[in-house]
């Protein structure tokens, strides 16, 4: 039973799935047959793309993984004794069907308290840059992966679980084609990652007007985008400077000093953010409503001065005052451990998106407890960010 019972709806915008070892492979095409393959090196089994093995995740078939909640008092309290990664993560645990499969998580989501959530996906992070020099690889691999996320979790389960398919920018076109297929299927959120799109003529922002026909055909279908923390690419620059020329984004590994700074400093999405609004795309497209999701909101205040002081000494750069852009276009889901009522402070309590990133270690373990940090707002206030806000976002029945 959840620890406590609340009087008015619950909304999760951050829950997650464990991928079924078949997630990317099922659905892909004859031509692409052992382009990603799980394989056996010394005992334990990797997930290789391409015949490069990723050691991303430590344990991508997710038959024993961390305890949801695991590290949550660290991130709340810190790691005064110095504790090592594993120590921090503690015994691993078997999974449960109810981290793989819509029915059993329902009757979890029950248990918790929670009535409706989001699910992302969390393997699926890694693809889109170990591709990312075969822009149509990307899109295939991916699309193979929406296919069975439609056949095994599907994009809306029982008006309650909302599967979050990804979407890749890399060819316009094929990313058009991609959403109308998933808008067929009554999708309601999507996933972008938060980084520079790979294209063949290199990265560039998902915000310059090249991309504009694929943000058109958002706002007009009402979809909601979810920018979920993902390996947007930044460990080559983190490589760079810490003398390493190899080496792929492990962020369940122990982490240099540089790297635990730098980590704290959230580049991947402020830059993200920053070229929303700064290449202009929300001012081209205002109804677009885009929450970083698992990013945190620590960076949130220091964002915002940033882009107050660029529009005094820039004005004639701007479409509009970027700061009340960012606050008509983004929701921002905060950590428990960061201060959401700041945040509600800060931006308002219409943008304030409550998640627990259950059933992940860094998470938490009991998600509705998140109320708990909301205490001393009124009523309305919490209710909105526990779910209706995300409720209104979603199109579903109990908004407020």
């Amino acid at each position: 039973m959840p620890s406590r019972a609340l009087d008015f709806p619950v909304f999760d915008v951050d829950n997650h799935m464990y991928e079924t070892t078949d997630a990317f492979t099922k659905f892909l095409p004859p031509d692409y047959k052992g382009f990603i393959r799980y394989i056996d090196v010394e005992g334990r089994t990797k997930i290789a793309i391409r015949n490069l093995i990723s050691d991303y995740i430590p344990n991508p078939t997710f038959e024993v993984v961390a305890a949801p909640g695991a590290q949550e008092q660290y991130f709340k309290e810190g790691n005064p004794e110095g504790k090592s990664r594993r120590e921090i993560m503690g015994k691993a645990i078997r999974s449960i069907p109810a981290y793989h499969d819509p029915e059993p998580r329902l009757k979890l989501m029950d248990e918790l308290g929670i009535d409706r959530a989001l699910m992302w996906p969390t393997l699926a992070s890694l693809l889109e840059e170990r591709l990312s020099d075969d822009p149509y690889a990307v899109h295939v691999v991916i699309h193979a992966l929406n296919e069975w996320m439609h056949e095994h979790w599907r994009f809306n389960f029982e008006e309650r679980i909302f599967p979050a398919p990804v979407v890749t920018l890399c060819i316009v076109g094929r990313a058009i084609e991609e959403l109308d297929w998933l808008l067929e299927r009554g999708a309601r959120v999507i996933l972008i990652r938060p980084a520079p799109v790979p294209g063949l003529l290199g990265r560039r922002s998902m915000a310059l007007p090249e991309f504009d026909p694929f943000w058109k055909r958002v706002v007009e279908s009402g979809v909601f985008v979810g920018m979920h923390g993902s390996d947007s690419g930044y460990q080559r620059y983190q490589n760079e400077w810490e003398g390493v020329h190899t080496g792929e984004m492990l962020p369940f590994s122990n982490q240099s000093a540089f790297s635990t700074i730098m980590f704290r400093m959230h580049r991947p999405i402020v830059d993200t953010i920053a070229s929303l609004i700064g290449h202009g795309l929300c001012s081209r497209f205002p109804e677009l409503r885009i929450a970083p999701v698992e990013n945190g909101s620590n960076w949130v205040r220091h964002l915002l001065e940033d882009l107050a002081h660029a529009y005094e000494m820039a004005p004639q750069e701007f479409d509009e005052d970027p700061v009340e852009v960012f606050k008509r276009n983004i929701y921002v889901h905060p950590f428990h451990e960061e201060d959401p009522k700041g945040l509600v402070k800060l931006l308002g309590a219409d943008r304030v998106l409550f998640g627990s990133d259950y059933p992940h270690p860094e998470g938490m373990s009991d998600p509705i407890t998140f109320v708990d940090e909301l205490e001393g707002l009124d009523e309305s206030a919490i209710r909105k960010v526990m779910g209706g806000n995300l409720a209104r976002l979603m199109h579903v029945s109990d908004a407020v």
